[in-house]
């Protein structure tokens, strides 16, 4: 499902009574940040037009995608609990650094590296396998582009650590194109962005058990 550049201050795929499935641009935060210039975020946005609406997980400010809201605090609880639990399936699409894998329709492999706060360089994050928190990203190559010499990914992060699809793709080799944070120079000016997008989610209805699901395909 496209969506218009031009449209509302908050782009939403589904709203109802309980929850909110939102657009988020790349750039714009989920959340204030520290400073009055960081105060325009999607969760402000979506609280002007849905008093009372409640973030439930983030994206990084430069990755867009699908986040999901809670229109209240019951909800919030009942989502924050499923994700715990790790039944909020998630899919990305990432368009990263050099051949990555078989393109074969089909075979998902594993990036399993413990990531661990780097303090010194924060927000950074590292691989450390004595500080580490344990971390698994799923990954299957959905197309090569011999020209420019990418791969462009899906992924499924089973673990939700900060950075971690980032820092995982660096730490193979593959950096996101467009990424400030983990790629070199070259890598990061490959692309006008970090191409990195959350078009997938997948979900019981907190309150009725509804299976919900849905798909937003990158502007990449």
């Amino acid at each position: 499902m496209a969506l218009p550049e031009e449209s509302l201050p908050v782009q939403a795929l589904h709203e109802d009574a309980d929850i909110l499935v939102l657009y988020k641009p790349a750039g714009l935060l989920c959340v204030p940040g520290r400073g009055p210039d960081k105060q325009d975020c999607l969760s402000a946005r979506a609280q002007q037009r849905w008093p009372g609406a409640l973030i439930v997980h983030r994206l990084d400010q430069a990755t867009s995608g699908l986040v999901l809201m809670a229109r209240h605090i019951d909800a919030q609880r009942r989502l924050g609990l499923a994700f715990e639990q790790r039944q909020v399936h998630k899919r990305y699409v990432a368009v990263v650094q050099g051949h990555m894998g078989l393109v074969d329709g089909g075979t998902w492999a594993d990036i399993d590296l413990p990531i661990a706060a780097d303090w010194e360089r924060r927000p950074l994050r590292v691989i450390d396998a004595a500080a580490g928190k344990p971390s698994l990203t799923r990954w299957r190559a959905d197309a090569h582009d011999a020209a420019a010499h990418t791969t462009r990914l899906l992924l499924e992060p089973v673990t939700g650590r900060t950075h971690q699809l980032r820092v995982h793709l660096a730490a193979v080799g593959h950096a996101i194109l467009g990424d400030a944070l983990y790629a070199d120079a070259a890598t990061q000016a490959c692309a006008p962005r970090l191409l990195l997008h959350a078009s997938e989610l997948a979900l019981a209805h907190p309150v009725t058990g509804e299976p919900l699901q849905f798909h937003l395909a990158p502007d990449f």
